[in-house]
């Protein structure tokens, strides 16, 4: 596939990595020389210095042969423009990132692809989503829901708490009742597909697939609980903050503490039922007389890693039950997770599973890059004559480096094992290591 992506800024550099581990035949466009040449220096992959925006340079890039034109740069009206451009001088597909919350209201995406862009991606509002939808699944690392929750992909740490430490999955397995199934274990920043006879142990991230009848056992084997949740920090009144302040703040006592005076004032006019604060959460008076050790939850989305790792490290001491940081800076994560934060979002993990998908020639309905591994978890929509519905899973010479967790069949959903035979139209739940993502093609295309 020929892909072109605008902009060699963070996202458009781990994109291009991604795609380029795939073997497409990527081009990076940016006016920034030395971003390209820091690309170029790592990647196999062509470069073009010079804007998005300009036909002479579109055309140069053989904009006209592109199946797919990502723009990602810092400018949301570089995005908007660039995409359009090379819409109408032939690229297939096109996804442009934008910054406006206006855009992708329902109403309002239609006059975009009336120009020419296929996709639009928001990736705050994406990861506000992801932070609302966390706090209700209690001491979880991470999730991905699939057909509205049918199935839904749980990732939970291991402590000492957790009934399966040191058993097999055989072991696991003898429990005839059990609605889930590990698909992947994370250890010492490794990723593995586990097999009956591996073991799990203390610290690892366990990756499991469920319905919604196995949510309890899936809490109750990993030893985690619900957390009632009834007051809420959040350090930083980023675009992240605001949406889910916005979201949360009829249901749940909110305090939010901006630095900036401006924006404080802004978002004190914005929210309606939360407390807005106008401070640097980098002080630890001011966060122990606002209250710290009495929240629930903490979620610091400020545009600085290091001081969302080092406040929620700070909350965890004082107390509080669930914490919650964006990590812009891939190489935190693991550090982030080894400390002992519990939940971490990064956009560019984000918009990168948003725009992985349309890379795929099989139909794929949902896409996630996960935040603890460099795996992939997707759920693939099974073709009429596709290599995946010629017989069991055993049988058919699945991928040994991806695993299917779970079916949805119209209505139903079930956990997958080694007899299972997929159907036609059958919506199949995938953990894949990146050495597999373009095996799967073959198997359900």
């Amino acid at each position: 596939m020929k892909i072109i992506v605008a902009g060699a800024g963070e996202v458009g550099s781990h994109l291009a990595k991604m795609l380029s581990a795939e073997f497409h035949d990527i081009t990076v466009i940016d006016p920034d020389e030395e971003s390209l040449k820091d690309i170029d220096a790592h990647l196999d992959l062509l470069i073009m210095p010079g804007s998005a925006t300009s036909f002479e340079v579109l055309k140069e890039a053989k904009v006209k042969k592109a199946d797919l034109f990502i723009a990602v740069t810092h400018s949301e009206e570089t995005n908007i423009t660039a995409a359009i451009i090379a819409k109408k001088l032939g690229a297939k597909k096109t996804v442009a990132r934008v910054d406006n919350y206006e855009y992708i209201e329902p109403e309002n995406i239609s006059h975009f692809t009336r120009l020419g862009i296929d996709y639009l991606i928001y990736p705050e509002r994406i990861a506000a989503r992801e932070v609302v939808n966390l706090l209700g699944q209690g001491e979880i690392f991470e999730s991905v829901d699939f057909s509205g929750g049918k199935l839904s992909l749980y990732v939970l740490k291991l402590d000492e708490k957790a009934l399966v430490l040191n058993q097999t999955l055989i072991e696991i397995a003898k429990n005839k009742h059990i609605d889930f199934r590990a698909v992947a274990i994370t250890r010492n920043g490794k990723t593995i597909i586990p097999r009956g006879h591996d073991q799990f142990q203390l610290n690892d991230l366990a990756y499991v697939v469920t319905n919604k009848a196995g949510v309890r056992d899936v809490m109750k084997y990993s030893g985690k609980k619900k957390i009632e949740i009834k007051n809420i920090m959040i350090l930083g009144g980023s675009r992240i903050g605001k949406r889910v302040a916005k979201s949360l703040e009829n249901r749940f006592n909110i305090k939010l503490i901006e630095i900036d005076k401006n924006k404080s004032a802004q978002l004190a006019d914005y929210l309606n039922n939360s407390l807005v604060i106008h401070g640097d959460g980098r002080n630890i008076d001011l966060l122990n007389e606002e209250g710290l050790s009495n929240m629930d939850t903490f979620i610091a989305v400020t545009g600085n890693s290091e001081t969302n790792i080092l406040s929620c490290l700070l909350a965890k001491k004082m107390g509080v039950k669930k914490t919650i940081a964006e990590i812009e800076n891939i190489d935190y994560i693991d550090l982030g997770e080894s400390m002992g934060i519990d939940t971490i979002v990064n956009k560019k993990l984000i918009t990168a599973s948003r725009i992985f998908k349309f890379t795929m020639s099989a139909e794929v309905e949902t896409m996630k890059c996960l935040t603890g591994s460099d795996a992939d978890v997707l759920e693939f929509v099974a073709k009429e004559g596709s290599r995946i519905t010629k017989g069991s899973l055993r049988n058919i010479d699945f991928p040994k480096d991806a695993i299917v967790g779970g079916v949805i069949r119209n209505e139903k959903s079930f956990i997958a094992t080694g007899d299972t035979e997929i159907k036609p139209d059958d919506r199949v739940v995938v953990f894949a290591l990146p050495s597999a993502v373009k095996k799967l093609d073959n198997f359900f295309n």
